[in-house]
């Protein structure tokens, strides 16, 4: 059968959309066909198990979080520097927040993988790999901050993403100055 890409990336947005909203649990091929609204079947034409659903999840939220170009050419014209830097993050946060799919998906996907081998795996091989070029992407802009400074800001994000996506500790707190808080209080001034 010949696969069509973009019915591939539509089942596989529906994958995602299943997993935030259902959990790993309503994550099933029947669910998938259900929320792209296709034929019963055709997931399973695409993803012929549960792994290879994880791992178009995976593939899928990475596309949709990737950076917009436009926003990075901007940002690359100034001058590295701790406001550079919070700017950089800042996009991060909003790309996280902006799109709560991807982003409760990826958290759905995390305890999964307290459960699951395989969900385990693709998933840190997917971190890991981010926060590899993370660390390079910093390096190679002459951004502050080393690899344990970008861990640190891997902990700390997540964790403010999560409280903006789930139950905020502070409805009305301004994310873009706690962003900066943040990175002033780990990198300094």
């Amino acid at each position: 059968m010949v696969r069509n890409p973009e019915r591939r990336v539509r089942l596989a947005d529906a994958a995602v959309r299943v997993l935030a909203r259902q959990g790993s649990r309503g994550l099933t091929h029947r669910a998938i066909d259900d929320e792209a609204g296709v034929p019963k079947g055709t997931a399973s034409n695409y993803f012929s198990s549960r792994e290879e659903i994880i791992d178009a999840i995976l593939a899928r939220i990475g596309e949709r979080l990737t950076p917009d170009p436009a926003v990075h050419a901007e940002l690359a014209r100034r001058s590295p520097g701790v406001d550079l830097f919070t700017d950089y993050l800042r996009d991060i946060v909003h790309r996280l927040t902006s799109d709560p799919d991807s982003t409760i998906a990826l958290f759905e996907l995390r305890l999964e993988a307290t459960r699951r081998p395989h969900v385990a795996a693709a998933l840190a091989e997917w971190r890991r790999g981010g926060l590899a070029a993370d660390v390079e992407f910093n390096a190679s802009m002459g951004l502050p901050g080393d690899a344990a400074d970008i861990a640190l800001f891997h902990y700390a994000i997540d964790g403010l993403v999560l409280d903006r996506l789930t139950v905020p500790l502070d409805e009305q707190a301004d994310v873009d100055a706690l962003v900066a808080t943040l990175v002033r209080r780990i990198l300094g001034d």
